[in-house]
């Protein structure tokens, strides 16, 4: 079992990473020649501006009395710049955005392992290429520039990440922090010659990074007032900065001014997908060489943004992300960024038609180097290694020794001699492969995808005879019934398929479920038992129909959920705990100690509680289901903390109605012996009595992976970062933390299958079925479900569609390894028990 384990685990590890290799591979290339317009700049220096979070309806639109909520900027519309939408791409998330409004390129795709705060390739910026850059902000993003930069002329100044906190009283003050910063340091260049020296040098850049109007977003959504007043200190700091800028360059009119937003926010306070709201950012540039306000002749756009924004007679100008920073290149006369796939604006522009034709010219010229360069260093791919792979499989002399192996296992001599031939042979095959590889100067990873067959098709011939014999005795089958089987699991796996798309079609598979017991006919038998398996899966059933969780917090379901399950002094707890931190933190008080220590507290002890516990079987599975259902009551906001007891519901249901399924076919089978039910996880179980695999137990795999499956998407969809709301871990912390969030998230994703993969423990347990046995089906069945995604797999479309095709089978490969681990985990919390003497001694046993 543990070989197995180990090159199952092993073999889908090599499948799982192969899809990173393949189309997370950076679309980067380096060695370009910088592109730069040969024409004097109008601006020597320019300020960046973003406003983290904001969307663009929140800044554009009217307040309800009609008055703008950002005067100042508004003024700028109308009277002295450009302004436009900004459309960003997914994931609509701090660092690829500023990448894109810094660098010029989109998110690169090998950065998807590291989160939020790098990219994992060098890359060239407007910053990089600038004499000097001065940046203020989080320590999020800022350093992620700096770190990119050739040299040491970009300057960060950043506050400390413990004020990034969702649970500040007012988190508009980390904008007040930059606005405050920035001035104080132009004082001191006042004083400092050097300084003030190079401050005067062209092609100086200027960038504040600011957050508040992110982290208000998140704590109390973009409609409250904490998010509109954020803006309106925005639009003050940036009118106030523009005239400190005036004065210490003495109004010499050469600086450049652009306003934007990496990304925006949904209702519910979230991004990361590519909602509108997220996606539509503003852009407002003004300053030397930005075109003045302009007067809207006829209106080339469909939606109905101006009028509903107000501003019909002022021209708009939209723009792509990237595009902002070939612009920023322009104004300041530094080289465009040789990573940027950004198309200059040129309606942005204020400047004669030779400067214009000469920016778009250098522009189309950088964009055309990296083709240039990719064509260069592509290598010519092949396919021939499959052919010398199966090679040696078509000569005739081996084609003569498969039919004298089929001839000697016909006669019963297929002995040790016609073993070790056939080990030879995938020997020779394996260094033919290699050799093949080696003279191609292949990467190491290719040695791994095309020797990994080898063995395993040497592991598959080894086993010929016994394909051989299941080929003869199909005519004795029962076909019927084996094609009844073969299409219900092909219906079953094709539901599962097309759950990743559509929710509801859980609901679909719950309701079908539900009817079992009347199909099989154990509902004349078991009627209590089969009533609430009936009951259990129809109101499970609701669950995949309601939204997505995240959109609107809701601790109200909570308290239901306290009402109709357990009145056990934790979960009341638990639940006190819950609603008084968002209270809380409704009334700006922050995260009380108290409850931070005891939401710490009740997750830690959850590992522990049920090792305490007796081993017997029901016993044990409701003291996991307590320890669990603590956590997940505090990670909850709404209506999933409602999931957890429906499903064990359903567990529970499970196990009796297995149980009465086994004693029907003992019952009705008169030569097997009375059916004896181990209802203890720490019995060992007598090896003489486990039994062969029957259909049946098809049966039961299927509907571990179905569980699966509605633990994945039964309150949201894992493979959109948009289904988690930060609320949700506001009990155990609120100051950013990407990693220890991340963590808490994932956690609270794999309790329902902790709940699973308990059950299927007891199941395997109770029906004494080896657990090898069943574990092969399961995998056969996710591997089938992998192997319908691998061929969903998209290379081509948004990355949007991408990255979902992608992320489909990531979560099928992930959930066939982490299968194999949780297995190890959930044998350990069921089985074991820590027991403490008298003498206060543990002893885990």
């Amino acid at each position: 079992m543990m070989i197995f384990f180990i090159v199952g685990l092993i073999v889908h590890v090599v499948f799982f990473l192969s899809i990173f290799d393949i189309y997370f591979t950076s679309p980067l290339v380096h060695g370009m020649t910088p592109q730069r317009v040969p024409l004097a700049p109008p601006a020597k220096r320019l300020v960046l501006f973003v406003a983290d979070g904001l969307r663009a309806d929140s800044l554009f639109k009217p307040d309800d009395n009609g008055t703008g909520r950002a005067p100042y900027l508004r003024s700028v519309i109308e009277e002295s710049g450009t302004w436009g939408v900004s459309h960003t791409r997914v994931p609509t998330e701090s660092r690829p955005g500023h990448v894109a409004l810094i660098a010029g390129f989109y998110e690169d795709v090998s950065a998807v392992a590291k989160g939020w705060k790098e990219n994992p390739v060098e890359f060239d910026s407007v910053f990089n290429e600038s004499r000097h850059t001065w940046c203020w902000g989080s320590p999020d993003i800022l350093p992620m520039f700096a770190k990119g930069a050739t040299g040491d002329h970009v300057y960060t100044y950043t506050y400390p990440p413990e004020r990034e906190d969702f649970a500040s009283t007012d988190a508009s003050r980390l904008d007040t922090w930059v606005f405050d910063e920035v001035k104080d340091f132009l004082n001191v260049a006042k004083s400092n010659e050097t300084l003030l020296n190079m401050l005067h040098e062209e092609q100086n850049v200027f960038f504040l990074h600011l957050l508040g109007i992110d982290t208000n977003g998140h704590a109390h959504r973009p409609m409250s007032k904490e998010y509109i007043e954020n803006i309106g200190l925005v639009d003050s700091g940036v009118a106030e900065f523009v005239s400190v800028m005036d004065d210490f360059y003495g109004h010499d009119g050469k600086t450049a001014y652009i306003f934007t937003s990496d990304h925006g926010m949904t209702n519910w306070g979230s991004h990361g997908a590519g909602h509108p709201s997220e996606t539509l950012t503003p852009l407002v540039a003004w300053g030397a060489g930005v075109q003045t306000a302009q007067r809207e002749g006829s209106h080339k756009y469909d939606d109905n943004y101006l009028k509903e924004w107000g501003l019909e007679t002022s021209m708009r100008v939209d723009v792509n992300q990237a595009d902002i920073a070939p612009l920023m290149s322009s104004l300041i006369g530094v080289p465009f960024p040789v990573n940027s796939v950004g198309v200059l604006p040129l309606n942005y522009l204020n400047n004669s038609q030779h400067f214009k034709a000469e920016s778009i010219y250098a522009n189309a010229i950088q964009i055309l180097e990296q083709f240039r360069v990719k064509m260069a260093q592509k290598k010519e791919t092949t396919i021939s290694f499959l052919f010398t792979l199966y090679q040696p499989l078509t000569d005739s002399k081996q084609m003569d020794f498969m039919r004298n192996a089929r001839n000697l296992i016909q006669k019963g001599q297929f002995d040790e001699a016609v073993k070790r031939s056939l080990g030879q042979m995938f020997l020779c095959i394996g260094l033919l492969v290699a050799l093949f590889l080696m003279v191609q100067s292949s990467p190491w990873t290719y040695y791994i995808y095309c020797l990994l067959p080898v063995p395993v098709w040497f592991s598959v011939m080894r086993e010929f005879e016994t394909l051989a014999s299941l080929v003869r005795s199909v005519p004795s089958l029962p076909l019927s019934k084996c094609f009844g089987y073969f299409l219900l699991v092909t219906f079953g796996i094709e539901l599962l398929v097309v759950s990743f798309f559509y929710r509801a079609m859980l609901t679909l598979g719950l309701v079908v479920l539900a009817l079992w017991p009347l199909v099989s006919g154990l509902y004349t038998k078991a009627k209590v038992r089969s009533l609430s398996w009936m009951l259990s899966c129809l109101f499970l059933a609701v669950f995949p129909l309601l939204p997505v969780v995240g959109r609107e917090p809701d601790v109200n379901y909570v308290i239901l959920f306290v009402c109709i399950c357990f009145q056990m002094m934790q979960v009341v707890l638990c639940a006190y705990i819950l609603t008084s931190t968002h209270s809380s933190l409704q009334l700006k008080q922050g995260l009380p100690l108290f409850n931070q220590l005891v939401s710490w507290l009740t997750l830690v002890s959850s590992f522990l509680i049920p090792l305490l516990s007796s081993t017997r079987l029901f016993h044990r599975l409701l003291s996991i289901l307590m320890s669990l259902v603590c956590v997940y009551l505090l990670l909850s906001t709404g209506y999933e903390a409602l999931f957890p007891p429906v499903l064990s519901w359903l567990m529970f249901a499970w196990i009796n109605i297995e149980q009465e399924t086994m004693n029907t076919q003992g019952s009705s089978n008169r030569t097997e012996h009375c059916v004896k039910f181990i209802t203890d996880f720490a019995e060992n179980i007598d090896i003489t009595k486990i039994r062969q695999l029957r259909l049946d137990d098809i049966r039961r795999s299927y509907y571990f992976v179905f569980f699966i499956i509605i633990a994945f998407f039964g309150c949201g969809n894992i493979a959109s970062i948009n289904s988690f709301d930060p609320a949700s871990v506001y009990c155990f912390l609120t100051v950013f933390n990407p990693f220890i969030m991340g963590g808490l998230l994932m956690w609270k994703v794999l309790i329902p299958f902790v709940i699973v993969m308990c059950t299927f423990e007891s199941i395997q347990v109770s029906t004494q079925l080896s657990s090898r046995s069943l574990f092969l089906v399961v995998l056969v069945i996710s591997d089938l479900m992998a192997l319908h995604f691998f061929f969903l797999v998209k290379d081509h479309g948004s990355w949007l569609d991408i990255g979902t095709s992608i992320s489909h089978y990531v979560i099928v490969m992930s959930m066939t390894i982490f299968l194999m681990l949780l297995s190890v985990m959930t044998h350990i919390l069921t089985s074991k028990r820590i027991l403490i003497g008298r003498k206060r001694k543990m002893h885990f046993r």
